[in-house]
């Protein structure tokens, strides 16, 4: 346990006190009022709160419900995680009371910024909790025990984790109807459900996802060359080996942002108008592989091992005595190629 305490960044409180506070206002003051809900567990909270004693509030519901499935999935996510998470539900929980309880804010029978607008108070009620949500996750922890409920028992189920969340929301929401005796809020609240998941996807991976490019063409120099004097960024070359045509190939493996796909479909076709190009989405990068050429140690990427250095000239003397000129690469397109 004191290893935890060490691997604990106590700066990380801060951001997860404004994502709980964040969160209580977008359920409190958009979708509570108007009898809107929130999806997972905090959405069985409210329903609870709605159908339950006065005395019992959604305060008390969301730890009730939370805390104690945090705590289940300590062994599979770690103390780490399960202390960020039960101190975002605390601070969720005393947010929420504040605000319904305590201070001088109605919001008993309408929202107080978006009145009895269903479809308004569903968007921003998504909007501001998936703010709050997504904060909690950048920051270590979670403050729905969904999440937790999912990890558990979404591999047990034969289900992927979104599959099982899915699940349990459509579930929610049929209950909501049937206890309701009505469908247009369920079907409100599935609004509220897309612009959180939106929202929280944004917080979460940014607006500057990567792009990941693998290049099969018979110019792999030449395409690595190009691409890495647009773009001052390293390249990998990988050997492949085609079924088809029973050759060899080289596949160009790169990373960019969205803002620079077409640039680099253009270098592509200009270099090789024949290369197979497949690009997937990038959730994150790490390392220095990751950053430009200009913000690695010197300026520059690292130098090219004696080894390296070696096959670069041999290379170069094969090509003069075939009397071909020598394609000229700098030496950090050099290092990209021969880490494959």
């Amino acid at each position: 346990m004191t290893s935890v305490w060490k691997e604990i960044k106590w700066t990380n409180f801060i951001m997860l006190t404004v994502a709980g506070i964040v969160n209580a206002i977008g359920v409190t003051m958009f979708l509570a009022p108007v009898n809107l809900y929130d999806s997972g567990i905090s959405g069985t909270s409210m329903l609870l709160w709605q159908i339950t004693p006065e005395w019992l509030s959604l305060s008390f519901f969301l730890v009730v419900l939370n805390v104690p499935l945090f705590i289940f999935g300590t062994r599979k996510l770690g103390w780490e995680f399960t202390l960020y998470s039960v101190y975002a539900v605390l601070i969720y929980s005393g947010a929420s009371y504040l605000i319904i309880h305590v201070l001088p804010v109605d919001v008993s029978i309408a929202s107080p910024l978006a009145e009895q607008d269903l479809f308004l108070c569903a968007l921003f009620g998504g909007l501001i909790s998936g703010v709050g949500s997504g904060l909690t996750i950048r920051y270590g922890g979670a403050i729905d025990g969904v999440e937790v409920l999912s990890v558990i028992f979404a591999k047990r189920l034969g289900v992927t984790v979104g599959t099982f969340v899915m699940i349990y929301n459509v579930a929610l929401y049929t209950l909501i109807g049937l206890i309701r005796q009505s469908w247009i809020l369920p079907l409100y609240s599935i609004v509220t459900y897309a612009a959180g998941l939106k929202t929280v996807d944004f917080i979460v991976e940014g607006l500057d996802k990567g792009k990941a490019a693998m290049i099969i063409t018979a110019k792999p120099r030449q395409v690595g060359a190009a691409l890495s004097a647009a773009f001052s960024m390293g390249v990998t070359l990988m050997d492949a080996h085609g079924f088809y045509s029973d050759s060899k190939r080289t596949v160009v493996y790169f990373v960019v942002n969205r803002f620079q796909i077409a640039k680099m479909k253009e270098i592509i076709r200009r270099v090789d108008p024949g290369a197979f190009v497949t690009i997937t989405e990038v959730a994150e990068t790490l390392g220095q592989g990751a950053l430009p050429m200009d913000a690695l140690p010197g300026g520059k990427s690292a130098p090219l091992l004696p080894r390296q250095r070696v096959r670069r000239k041999r290379r170069e003397s094969a090509k003069r005595a075939s009397g071909e000129a020598p394609l000229p690469l700098p030496d950090s397109v050099e290092e990209a190629s021969l880490r494959a």
